[in-house]
Formats: C-alpha cells, structure tokens, sequence
C-alpha cells in the first residue's frame, strides 16, 4: 500500500508539470511529514550525508572536463582524423560521424554534448558533400549515445553511487560493449550508403591521416589519462576525474588554443549550471531512496518476484520493459537514481553481477535518449538541423532497431561486459 501512495503521488506531482528533481522531493517530504512521525531533523541529515560522497565529484569534475573540449576544437580535429581514417567506404561522412562520436564520447562522458559537438560541424558538412539530411541525423543521433556507455560515463558514476558499485570496474566493463555497439552503428550506416550509393570521400594518403592523428592526438590522450591511470592505481576514479579536467583545460587553452581566454568564465559557468542540475537531482533522489528503503519496499519487491518464480531470464526482461517505458517519459540520471535502488536488490538476489546490471541499465537509458517524446539527442538534433521531431525519430529508426538487438545482446550475455574487468582482476 505504501508503494502505491509513494509512487501515485510522485506521478501526481510530474503530471502537474514539475520538474523530476522537484518532484522527488516533495514526495518525500509530503510522505514522511504526511504519514509518518520521522523527525524533521533525520530527514535534513539524510539530505547532507546522502550527497556527502567522495565519488560524487566525478561528475563535476568530468562535465567539467567535457565543457573545455566542446570548446576547444577537439571535435573539429578528431571529424578530420576520423575522416581520414574511414572517409573512402561507403557512407565515408557517416562513418566517421560514428568513429567520432565514439571517441568523443570517451572523454567528454555526455551524450548531449556527443550529439552538438560532432554533429554542429559534421552534419552540415555531409548535407554540402550531398547525403541526404535524414542519413546524417540518423547516424548522429544515435551514435552520440555513446556518451553514455563509453567510459568516463557521468550516468555510470551515478549508478555506481547508487548501489555502492566500483566505478573502476563500471568503466571498464563500458569498453567491450561500447566498441561491439559503434561498430553496429557504423555497420547500418555502411548498408544504408551502400544501399542507395551515397557519396564516398576520396581516400586519404598515409601522410593524410598521420597529420590527422597528430592534430588529434592530444585529444585522444585524454582517454588513456584517464582508463589508464585507473587500471594502473595511479589515481582513483574521482582524482581521474579532476585529472581529465585539469589536462582538457591544458589542451583547450595552451595546446590547441581554440579556448580563449575571455571565454573561460563561459564555460565554467557552462560546467557549474549543468553540474548543480545533476547534482539537485542527485540529492533528491537519495532523499526518495531513503524513503523506499524506510518502508521496505525494496525488500518487498524482492521478496515478491522470488515468491512468483521469476528468474533471471524473466526478470531482465522486465526491466528491459520497464526502462525502455521510463526512457520515454524521464531523463537518464532521474531513471538511474530512482530504479537503480529499487531494482539492484532483485539482481543481487538472483545472482545478477552489479557490473553487468549496471551496463544492461545504462545501455536502456541511451536507447531513452534517442526515443520520444522525451529523447534528448532528438531535440538537440531537431534544433542543429530544423527538421522535425517526428522526422528526426523516423531518419533514425533503422539505427534504433539496431540499438534494441544491442540490448538483447548485452543483457544475456554477461560474458560482454564482464570479460575486461574480469581479465584485468576488478571484479
């Protein structure tokens, strides 16, 4: 009864209009003061030792990170890499929008910032070279995503926090499954263009792609900064974070010199709205969390899909339905900070790896940002292009369908996302 009244008044409220951090926490406070005699005082502590987390300021530090590069030409430079690189085959633009976006994504650890900094430039690039608008907004679109799984993920952390998960190991079991969906991305992309002969770019000399790689190379070392230092102990993954930061400022502004220096204050202004965004969000839904927790609801849950049978196999495929249905209507750090406890329990329970759960969840939540009518990456992609919403969704079917038989792939086989961290003793 009690899941019933937190639940119906949380829907209640989002109904209304009102932001999901909003919305989370008010349900709490309506909740406890309403029904219960918890202490004005508990429900204040819950709310500074919830958010008083070493592993939190990751995620300042990363959007951080990500903040300086956006601005600071390494988009442009890893397009022409990635264009050297695979520009001549069918589709040539399209694919290195894939092979850029994925790289992109493994140092900003955004999938909106993915989808406007390879796609700004890139997509009225390919509509010049002749591909027709809807190819290109497909392929963007959905390989920005990859912002999302591709460590650092800022959606990872959040998981991590929320179940008490390594960071470490979350990044790494990210690799595998990022790289098998960017080449499922670029394979749809290279039929299509085949498909209906769409314009391929000349093929660039080795002398070409050297320069490409040069130019690009100090954007590229970010990664390694970061997955090498935490595989290597050097640095724990929040220190990783600040690290990625600190180097992407070096980049931006002594190296590349694309970041002046009177847009700086732009764009840690920039950082700070989007980290106290997530970070508001954060707080309320450990405060939503407490409160589940508080009236066993969890443990119900647990106890009641062990007492009807469901398996492994039944109840991934729940939460698949589940996340994909919340994907629709929320944001990913909201789906994450709000499912994620309620579900791990049942996981655990049925002897679910915590890594593996994480990168089925994290997985659904870039098929959200990607599905109406609440997708993200659609609307930035709607506004670089002015088509839209209906036309953006449907340019980028085909490239969803295939993000789906990701889904299914990654979530009955373990073996994907745990095989590296396991190799590499994190698990």
């Amino acid at each position: 009864m009690s899941a019933l009244i937190i639940f119906g008044l949380l829907a209640l409220l989002l109904i209304t209009g009102m932001p999901i951090s909003i919305a989370l926490g008010m349900t709490v406070l309506i909740y406890l003061f309403a029904l219960t005699k918890v202490p004005i005082e508990a429900v204040a502590m819950k709310l500074f030792t919830g958010i008083e987390r070493f592993e939190i300021m990751a995620i300042p530090f990363f959007i951080l990170a990500g903040t300086f590069l956006t601005h600071g030409g390494v988009a442009r430079r890893m397009i022409r890499f990635a264009n050297a690189l695979v520009g001549h085959w069918h589709g040539g633009l399209g694919l290195a929008g894939v092979v850029a976006c994925a790289l992109f994504a493994a140092i900003s650890g955004s999938s909106p910032a993915t989808v406007v900094a390879i796609g700004a430039i890139l997509l009225p690039a390919m509509t010049r070279a002749g591909f027709p608008k809807e190819f290109g907004v497909g392929a963007i679109t959905t390989a920005g995503a990859l912002g999302i799984l591709v460590p650092p993920s800022i959606i990872l952390v959040m998981y991590a926090v929320s179940t008490n998960t390594s960071i470490g190991a979350l990044f790494m079991a990210g690799i595998v499954p990022g790289i098998v969906l960017a080449f499922l991305l670029g394979l749809v992309t290279w039929e299509r263009a085949r498909r209906f002969d769409y314009p391929r770019q000349p093929k660039a000399s080795w002398r070409e792609r050297r320069i490409a790689l040069r130019e690009s190379i100090w954007g590229v070392a970010l990664i390694f900064v970061v997955m090498g230092g935490i595989y290597s102990g050097v640095f724990t993954p929040t220190e990783a974070a600040a690290m990625s930061a600190v180097y992407a400022f070096i980049v931006a502004v002594f190296v590349y010199r694309d970041l002046k220096w009177a847009d700086i204050p732009k764009a840690l202004l920039e950082a700070a709205n989007m980290s106290a965004m997530l970070l508001y969000i954060i707080t309320n839904a450990i405060l939503f969390s407490f409160l589940l927790t508080y009236e066993n609801i969890p443990q119900a849950m647990t106890a009641w899909m062990l007492e009807q049978g469901f398996g492994p196999v039944m109840f991934l495929l729940i939460v698949n339905l589940l996340l994909l249905l919340a994907g629709d209507f929320m944001e990913p750090s909201s789906i994450i900070l709000i499912m994620a406890p309620l579900l791990f329990p049942v996981a655990t329970k049925l002897g679910i790896h915590p890594v593996h759960f994480g990168i089925i969840l994290t997985v659904n939540m870039e098929i959200g940002m990607v599905t109406p009518p609440v997708g993200l990456n659609l609307y930035i992609a709607s506004g670089l292009t002015r088509m839209g919403l209906t036309e953006v969704t449907i340019a980028a079917l085909p490239w969803m369908m295939a993000m789906l038989a990701f889904l299914v792939l990654v979530t009955y086989w373990p073996t994907l996302s745990l095989w590296l961290p396991g190799r590499l003793g994190m698990l």
